[in-house]
């Protein structure tokens, strides 16, 4: 867990049957949730390759600001050790751990940038679960609706850093564009979507469409674009 974790931020827990792969996933979500408590739990208790209801019943605790805890896991004999760990919590304890049947490295990005947002344990489960059913054309500031397609303003931007919108820009990108309460797609799709606007595979030198079918959207298109066109601080 990283020392700056935010105490009022749902947590997270990767279930692994390796240890170096929940790690591992800790790291990379790390880069995009530096306040989440991310917690891994991979390996035996002997460090073999499995699964410890030891290692799940720890993590929980320490992932647990009073927020919640949303677990994501690998196979599913590690859905079944967490089912478990959860069920030897205190009633209050089980209300707060969701249990997420997700793609662990997908769905625990997408999750993590959630958190990292703010998101409650719901938009938290949500965004993980978008891993299965990545959303297209949809925004969170219309319930998850597909967007109309007629648009009241926009503006094309060219991607400029040398990398894209690799895992780290995108995450700034979404999580900037979380924080205004009007429709807003990227190239169509919904831009609060991690994992939609990185499968969008946008490299530098790509078009980006902002377009809000809100016409107050302006100050949301502008500083969107302003990050695009900043290189996210990128050579």
């Amino acid at each position: 867990m990283s020392a700056s974790a935010s105490a009022d931020k749902v947590g997270l827990v990767f279930v692994s049957h390796s240890a170096q792969i929940a790690a591992g996933l800790v790291e990379l979500a790390r880069q995009m949730a530096p306040s989440v408590r991310l917690v891994a739990a991979g390996g035996t208790d002997e460090g073999k390759i499995g699964t410890s209801f030891d290692k799940i019943a720890t993590a929980l605790t320490e992932a647990d600001g009073g927020t919640g805890v949303v677990i994501l896991c690998d196979l599913g004999s590690a859905i079944l050790t967490a089912e478990t760990a959860r069920d030897f919590l205190g009633e209050a304890e089980q209300d707060r751990v969701r249990i997420v049947d997700a793609p662990l490295v997908e769905g625990g990005v997408a999750a993590a940038v959630a958190a990292e947002i703010g998101g409650d344990l719901d938009a938290v489960v949500a965004a993980a679960r978008t891993a299965v059913h990545p959303t297209t054309g949809t925004s969170a500031a219309t319930g998850g609706m597909p967007a109309d397609t007629t648009e009241a303003i926009s503006r094309t931007v060219i991607v400029v850093n040398k990398d894209g919108l690799h895992a780290r820009p995108a995450a700034e990108f979404v999580n900037l564009a979380s924080t205004f309460a009007v429709p807003l797609t990227v190239n169509g799709t919904d831009a609060t979507s991690l994992l939609s606007i990185m499968s969008l595979g946008l490299t530098r030198g790509s078009s980006v469409h902002l377009a809000s079918t809100d016409p107050a959207a302006g100050p949301a298109i502008s500083a969107l674009a302003n990050l695009l066109e900043s290189g996210f601080g990128e050579d």
